[in-house]
Parts: C-alpha cells; sequence; structure tokens
C-alpha cells in the first residue's frame, strides 16, 4: 500500500523534495530571500494542487501544507536578529513532518478507497437546538466574564498595563469565558438550517438572537484585548460556512481581511504594545517596520526558531508527559503533582513563547515522538473529513471547522496539549450530541 500511496503522490512528493533539497542549499549558502521564496511558492502550488483534486477549500491536508510550509517560508526571511541558522536535525524534522502528516492521511484514504460510497440522507434537526446551545453559551461566557472582571477587579481593555489579559484569570472559569468563539460558528449553522426552508432569515426571532449572540460573542474577546480568540472565533464560522457550502466568494475573503486589520491593530495599541516595542521585542533588522508586518511575522517566524532552540538545548525527553498537560490541568492534576507540569520552555526571548504543532511532540519523544504525531495527525484529518461528508447533523461541522483552523495555524502553538483546545472539542461535542439526539 505504501508504495501505490507514493506512486499516486509522485507529483507532490517529488516536488516538495526537490524543493526543500534546493531550499536548505541555499539557506547553507545564507540566501535567506530565496529560501523563503522556495517554501513559499512550493506552499502554494501544493494548496492549488490539493484544490484542484478536492475542490474543498477547507480540507485538512491542504490547509496544513499552506500553513506548514509556507510558514517555513515567512520564517526563513529572517527579519530578526533573533534568527539564527536551523540545524540539520530541525531541517529533518520540519521535513518529516510533512511527510508524516501525508502518509498518515493517505493510509487511511486507501484504506477506505475502496468502500461503496452512498449519499446519506439528512435527518431533520431541530434548529431550536442549535439556537438553544447559541444562548446558554453565550450565557454562561458573559456571566464568566463578569465574575472575572469583578474578582480581578478590572477590564483588559480599559487597563493601561501592557500584559493586563495575561493575568485576567480565574482558575477553571477562564475556559467558559471564552467559550463565546463557538458561538458565531453555532449561527452559521443556525442560519444555513433556515436558509434551506426558504424563507427570509430576518422572519425568524431566533435570526436575530443569533445575531445579538454574535455581537457579543465578538465584544467579549475586544474585551478581554485578546486578538487570538477574535481571529479564532471569525476564522471557525468562516470555516463552518465553507464546510456547510462548499464555496465561499473571494470578495467575503477581502471583506474580512479588511474588516480585521484594523481590529487587530486597534487590539494591539489597546495592550499598549507601540511600534517601537514590538520591533524593540522582536530586535527586527529594520526598526521601522509597519505594525501590520511585524506582528503577524513575529507570530509566525519566531516559532520556527522557537522549535530550532528547543531542539539543539534539550537534554532529556520528557516521555509524553508534557504532551499530556491539558490532562493534568483538566483534571487539577497539576496542582497536587506540580511537577507534572514543570517543563522549561525552550525560546530565543523570553517573552517569545509561541512554538508550532509539533514542539511538544518532539519534546517528548524527539524525532520519534514528530515522526509518530505527524502521522496519527495525517490519518485523524482524514478521517474527519469522511466524518464531514457523511455528516447528517449540521452542528458536526463545528468540530471540523476547529480542527481545520489548527491546521491552517500550525505554525502558531501546540494545539493538542493546551487545555482550551479539548475544553472546546468537549463542548462542541456535547452540542453535537444533543443536536442529533
Amino acid at each position: 500500500m505504501l508504495r501505490k500511496i507514493i506512486a499516486d503522490r509522485k507529483i507532490e512528493y517529488s516536488s516538495y523534495t526537490l524543493v526543500y533539497a534546493a531550499a536548505v542549499l541555499a539557506a547553507k549558502a545564507h540566501l535567506d530571500y530565496v529560501t523563503a521564496v522556495l517554501l513559499m511558492a512550493e506552499a502554494m502550488f501544493l494548496f492549488i494542487w490539493n484544490f484542484r483534486k478536492t475542490k474543498n477549500l477547507v480540507d485538512m491536508r491542504g490547509l496544513f501544507t499552506l500553513a506548514w510550509v509556507g510558514g517555513e517560508g515567512i520564517a526563513c526571511l529572517k527579519l530578526s536578529r533573533l534568527q539564527s541558522d536551523w540545524s540539520n536535525v530541525t531541517w529533518l524534522t520540519f521535513f518529516l513532518i510533512y511527510v508524516c502528516f501525508n502518509l498518515g492521511y493517505d493510509l487511511w484514504l486507501g484504506r477506505f478507497s475502496k468502500e461503496q460510497r452512498q449519499e446519506v440522507k439528512r435527518d431533520e434537526i431541530s434548529a431550536k437546538r442549535i439556537l438553544i446551545c447559541i444562548f446558554g453559551l453565550m450565557a454562561a461566557s458573559i456571566a464568566c466574564f463578569t465574575l472575572e472582571a469583578v474578582v480581578v477587579g478590572y477590564i483588559p481593555l480599559f487597563n493601561s498595563a501592557p500584559h493586563a489579559y495575561s493575568y485576567f484569570h480565574i482558575k477553571g472559569i477562564h475556559y467558559f469565558t471564552v467559550s463565546c468563539v463557538l458561538v458565531p460558528s453555532l449561527s452559521v449553522v443556525y442560519c444555513l438550517m433556515m436558509a434551506r426552508r426558504g424563507r427570509g432569515l430576518v422572519r425568524y426571532k431566533g435570526f436575530w438572537l443569533a445575531v445579538i449572540c454574535d455581537i457579543v460573542a465578538v465584544m467579549i474577546p475586544l474585551l478581554c484585548v485578546s486578538r487570538f480568540q477574535l481571529i479564532l472565533a471569525v476564522g471557525m464560522a468562516v470555516f463552518t460556512y465553507i464546510s456547510m457550502t462548499g464555496s465561499f466568494s473571494l470578495v467575503y475573503v477581502g471583506v474580512l481581511f479588511v474588516a480585521l486589520i484594523p481590529a487587530y491593530v486597534a487590539l494591539t495599541v489597546l495592550r499598549s504594545h507601540s511600534v517601537e516595542y514590538l520591533n524593540g521585542i522582536f530586535e527586527m533588522k529594520n526598526s521601522h517596520m509597519l505594525i501590520f508586518i511585524t506582528q503577524p511575522y513575529m507570530y509566525i517566524a519566531n516559532n520556527y526558531d522557537n522549535f530550532n532552540c528547543m531542539a539543539a538545548e534539550l537534554k532529556h525527553f520528557s516521555f509524553g508527559l508534557k504532551g499530556l498537560f491539558p490532562l493534568w490541568a483538566l483534571t487539577g492534576l497539576k496542582f497536587i503533582f506540580p511537577s507534572l507540569a514543570d517543563f522549561p520552555l525552550f525560546v530565543t526571548k523570553e517573552e517569545l513563547t509561541t512554538v508550532t504543532l509539533f514542539y511538544d511532540a518532539f519534546y517528548d519523544f524527539g524525532v520519534v515522538g514528530m515522526v509518530f504525531f505527524g502521522g496519527l495527525l495525517g490519518g485523524v484529518c482524514y478521517l474527519l473529513g469522511r466524518f464531514r461528508r457523511k455528516l447528517t447533523c449540521p452542528a458536526g461541522h463545528v468540530i471540523y471547522a476547529q480542527i481545520a483552523m489548527y491546521m491552517m495555524l500550525s505554525f502558531f502553538t501546540t494545539w493538542f496539549s493546551n487545555p482550551t483546545t479539548w475544553f472546546y472539542l468537549i463542548v462542541s461535542g456535547i452540542v453535537y450530541v444533543y443536536v442529533n439526539s
């Protein structure tokens, strides 16, 4: 089967291997811009090639490839003095991540490719239950946000401290506060379900309730000055829409992009992060770099360098303890046994703590752990894509959209070692079971 998979994907694997080898040679020759262009162009080529096969804009293989390989290319621009040459282990690991993910994906694809595909008739879904979930999540989020504001004594938006949001937490409660990011996605499900009835959406009282909840769901990240929660809420809603309809107008993409830029910049300013502060923290070679370039660049490029730093400095593997942090956090075991969560973070600079999706996999078991995790992730993504095609309950698209967002932001953090990620998935699973019961 492995030989057949490689034969079927020979164009992608051959192209990726040749371009990656050329990029490594260019990097060794310190031709940073050449390295960056090669990898970014290859990421776009692989994404387009995959889209031509699947006709799916939110196919997880395509999203992961675009984000991971493209993110490598952006990192290779070396616009910061913090960045250094990557070690051979880092280059090899980054190469294997793409290969293992695709092999894991294709192994499951080969297993199910011979099954006779049948159309599954959709059962009648109660839109009222979706609406109840929207309102319930929003009410819980508002209540917990209010409780945190009262206990902590301030709202981050109105506090001038640079890291006000970092201290705006009550253990166990904040998970419910930020659960509002699921509301826009559920609203998309509700609205599309109502639209299929052939009547104008504005005639439904539930539509206006969903709109109000969406406004509040966006306001909470703004009040928390959390750029990440805002992007996650909007991105998941977009991916849910694409997953359900199969398309998304480029005009909508442009409108959302234009709308998010000023909001993103405004939140940066409100967090007391000036252009000089950010360029100084990231040690940009051009100290006058524009903030809307510095901000996203530092959240992509430095993550790869943090991985390189960890690969070079790590002396002992954690053998699964670091990757299981969500279990220690959600069960409270980390408070009983602090050593379960006591692992040093290897980064280029203390303030820059974001890492890639595969940071903890390497931290646990080195290259072996990364190979296993990459293959497992590829297989899971295939199964989720198959699950989406057979969905009879539209609420399942919210689960797919979450994982798709994590693939799109694979360069950002260790999503599956984050307890908040699993909290979102648990809540989404409960919603799915409730609506589908």
